[in-house]
């Protein structure tokens, strides 16, 4: 390990009963990277998220944050207040809210809506929800209930509701599916405005595509086991990977 590595996994295993969903898994993830983690349904890919994020404790094996940090034996609250932040596969927001205040229930850090709206926001708040909304590229209808947005707009809307809390490690599951071509070439460029010296982001996705455009490195995992580790070319002209998954 160095100082670029935000998470360190070492000896990961989890077992459900009699089934091994990670077999002694190994995975460094770094600093200024983003990584994509591919593989078969089953492979482990959101077992390994979870154990991440605290939902699954492992069995047995290391999750070390920032070298130090043993989130194996953290909750999810502790896990997320740490600077790790997590979108799920089906976007998750506010509806009845405006797209603005989505953004300022995260910049308050749960707070609660009753609690927001007994109080004002600080300059510092007002700025950060706006600089939120430039980033995800949804400025123009920080006034629209998030209810009347597209499926592509949900998912960046909940990725600035993380992105409000500055995670040093974030983690996107499967952030494209259901998405127009459209919408997924915006998604690129939003992954590359989110890319920073002092953030790790690490995506588990299908589209193959997708994956190309935005991964420094690509892992596949199956059967619970790191496959092969490369650029999307290595792991393409892989074999075994044509075999297990890219030739399905």
């Amino acid at each position: 390990m160095d100082q670029r590595t935000a998470i360190y996994i070492n000896g990961l295993n989890v077992n459900f009963g009699g089934f091994a969903a990670i077999t002694n898994l190994t995975l460094e993830l770094r600093y200024g990277e983003t990584r994509a983690i591919i593989g078969p349904n089953g492979a482990g890919k959101t077992t390994l998220m979870d154990v991440i994020t605290g939902k699954t404790r492992p069995t047995s094996g290391e999750v070390y944050l920032d070298g130090k940090l043993n989130l194996a034996v953290l909750g999810e609250a502790t896990i997320a207040r740490c600077g790790i932040g997590r979108k799920f596969q089906k976007p998750s927001v506010f509806e009845a809210l405006p797209v603005a205040q989505n953004i300022e229930l995260a910049v308050r850090n749960g707070q609660g809506y009753p609690a927001m709206l007994a109080s004002r926001l600080s300059g510092r708040q007002g700025y950060r929800i706006d600089e939120v909304l430039d980033t995800i590229g949804l400025e123009s209808v920080r006034n629209e209930l998030a209810g009347v947005l597209s499926h592509g707009q949900k998912q960046w809307l909940e990725i600035g509701m993380l992105l409000a809390a500055d995670p040093k490690v974030l983690l996107l599951d499967e952030p494209v599916a259901g998405m127009t071509d459209q919408e997924t070439s915006r998604t690129v460029e939003l992954l590359a405005r989110l890319r920073s010296p002092d953030r790790a982001i690490v995506v588990v996705e299908h589209d193959m595509a997708f994956v190309d455009a935005i991964a420094d490195l690509v892992s596949v995992l199956h059967e619970g086991q790191v496959l092969r580790e490369g650029s999307m070319d290595t792991v393409r002209n892989d074999p075994r990977v044509v075999q297990v998954y890219l030739g399905r």
